[in-house]
């Protein structure tokens, strides 16, 4: 009878805290993080009716909110569509794997975690790991949802990652572009990758996590997860840092980029180049 008690006790608070959790997305970070989600949702056309979506959680913050987003808007969402919660390990050390155990279960995200040798294979073979490492994984994690029978990924990415890949392409590839908010598969026919979370910014992500004490992973690669200083040294925090540099002295910087991308003057472009053929053109065709 006693231990019995304290089970039904512990059962009881866990529900309590994942209901605070839920609560605090709906209620607290509403206009920052709910609106930004339901507001991608809308605008890009992410999920349509009948959809059978794959959640890929990689045990990062943003994953795992992208996560409860999602089990919220199912739950509620007047639109019919699937859902399934996947955890791809690709060979985490044993703390990260209980971390991300753990944090699944705290918000009660019911996820199949499954193995692979991802990490290894990218490691022995050579050259660049952290690219093969990523082209792996996103076509690991394709194989995984079309045999499930779903149609789409859903991808953690927000707002922060599209400009920062929009000031990494033009200040190291001397091209401006940027991360799409759902595009077709190129490898896997039928498929589709979407991203709600796209207008959802990375602090607010953080202080949602801060707010609720929660910890994620700061990074699923075995080749950075352990080394501070080659995450600072690395592009994408060179681009969080200009961002942060440039919202010193104007707050709406990162805004301003944002909505740029979705405002372009094509008229007042010198030069592009079409995506499909690869076929570069210039004003002067046009002059």
């Amino acid at each position: 009878m006693g231990n019995d008690f304290f089970v039904g006790d512990f059962l009881a608070r866990s529900l309590d805290n994942i209901q605070q959790i839920e609560r605090s997305i709906i209620k607290k970070y509403r206009k920052t993080i709910w609106n930004g989600f339901i507001g991608s949702v809308q605008e890009y056309e992410l999920i349509k009716e009948n959809d059978k979506i794959a959640v890929c959680i990689s045990g990062g913050k943003d994953s795992m909110i992208l996560a409860k987003c999602i089990e919220l808007l199912h739950r509620h969402s007047a639109i019919p569509f699937d859902v399934k919660y996947i955890v791809m390990d690709p060979g985490y050390a044993t703390p990260n794997r209980e971390l991300i155990e753990n944090n699944l279960k705290t918000l009660g995200i019911d996820a199949e975690i499954f193995a692979s040798d991802i990490f290894d294979v990218a490691y022995n073979a050579g050259g660049s790991p952290c690219y093969l490492c990523a082209r792996m994984r996103r076509g690991a994690l394709y194989a995984k949802a079309k045999s499930l029978g779903c149609n789409k990924i859903a991808l953690g990415h927000h707002l922060d990652d599209a400009i920062e890949t929009l000031l990494m392409s033009m200040l190291y590839s001397s091209e401006i572009k940027t991360m799409l908010p759902k595009l077709h598969s190129t490898n896997f026919e039928g498929m589709e990758l979407i991203r709600p979370l796209y207008k959802v910014k990375e602090r607010d992500i953080i202080s949602w996590a801060n707010y609720n004490d929660l910890h994620f992973l700061r990074c699923a690669c075995k080749f950075t997860a352990d080394s501070a200083e080659d995450e600072m040294l690395s592009k994408r925090q060179e681009m969080k840092s200009l961002v942060k540099k440039l919202r010193e002295t104007n707050p709406e910087a990162d805004d301003n980029i944002f909505r740029s991308l979705h405002n372009v003057n094509m008229a007042t472009m010198p030069g592009w180049r079409d995506s499909d053929s690869g076929e570069k053109h210039s004003f002067i065709e046009k002059y």
